[in-house]
């Protein structure tokens, strides 16, 4: 898969494609269906499919201060879309100028002149374009008049809740984890450098990787719960599995530590994973963060966590 960052990556002599566009925050299971429906029409067109996401996130830009938390980072992203099939993987400099760029201007300089695309493939509620005004119908309208093709692909949803990062991030926030899973399609991870911190897991036996995850990372709900951890490489790409971990996070009451930490214990791991990447899936919560009365009721709780994670990872 190629990888562009903004317009200026396009190749020259670059020919039809097929675009979707979105944030695509999460990848969940309701993008994926939108992707696999532009995959499947560049395959029967003969041309390439090409994924168009922004970074920052548009909130962000449009509303300083509101940027969500993050499902995937952007090298995650690309990783879960390669996975499924994506010939191009763009990511596109969101800024105040662009954010400002009429929906027919949109559609000209970027769909039209330099991607030339043949079809666009998006979900049915995509809005484009300055105060998000342009819609699907409009759209299509200005396809008939470029000469490209616009599709809205329905929304996925579980009963009456449609599939959206907003519904993921909801889960995650508050350690439902399982049902994060069911509409990502896979466990939530919540990727960061292995950073030294008080040593104090490893007195107590059980030594833990200390994760420092980015600012806006979908951070669980505070508690314990059982996951795995993978190791990533120096851009965040998905290396190898590192093990089945419990997994720690909020403030550690019972030695009143006040900062917010992510802390993965990998069971049946030997190694020095300081300065490491490493990628924390979490699979499901065991219980909420307590303060306990003694260290001894802190550690005799630890191996209960340990016992639980194994039984439920198998």
């Amino acid at each position: 898969m190629q990888r562009w960052h903004g317009f200026d990556s396009i190749p020259t002599g670059w020919g039809h494609c097929v675009v979707t566009i979105g944030v695509f925050d999460g990848i969940h299971r309701g993008h994926q269906s939108i992707i696999a429906e532009a995959v499947r029409m560049a395959g029967e067109r003969g041309v390439p499919s090409v994924l168009i996401t922004f970074v920052p996130h548009p909130s962000e830009v449009v509303r300083p201060g509101s940027h969500p938390p993050v499902l995937t980072s952007i090298v995650r992203r690309a990783e879960l879309v390669e996975q499924l099939g994506v010939d191009v993987f763009c990511a596109l400099p969101f800024t105040l100028e662009f954010s400002k760029m009429a929906p027919d201007e949109f559609v000209h300089q970027a769909l039209v002149d330099r991607l030339h695309a043949s079809a666009v493939v998006v979900g049915e509620n995509f809005r484009f374009g300055h105060k998000a005004a342009g819609d699907v119908a409009l759209l299509s309208r200005l396809g008939r008049t470029f000469g490209f093709t616009a599709h809205g692909v329905p929304l996925l949803t579980e009963g009456d809740t449609p599939l959206s990062a907003t519904y993921v991030r909801s889960c995650v926030n508050a350690g439902d984890m399982r049902t994060a899973a069911q509409v990502l399609g896979r466990p939530h991870r919540v990727d960061g450098v292995v950073e030294r911190g008080d040593q104090r897991g490893r007195e107590l036996g059980f030594p833990t990787a200390n994760l420092r995850a980015d600012a806006w990372a979908a951070v669980p709900a505070d508690g314990v719960y059982a996951g795995c951890v993978v190791r990533l490489d120096e851009w965040g790409r998905t290396v190898a599995p590192l093990g089945t971990a419990a997994i720690s996070v909020g403030t550690n009451p019972t030695f009143e530590v006040r900062q917010r930490r992510v802390e993965a214990y990998v069971l049946d791991f030997s190694g020095d994973l300081y300065g490491a990447t490493v990628g924390v899936e979490f699979v499901e919560r065991l219980r909420g963060m307590e303060k306990f009365d003694s260290v001894d009721a802190l550690v005799k709780q630890m191996h209960a966590d340990v016992d639980r994670t194994r039984e439920l990872m198998g």
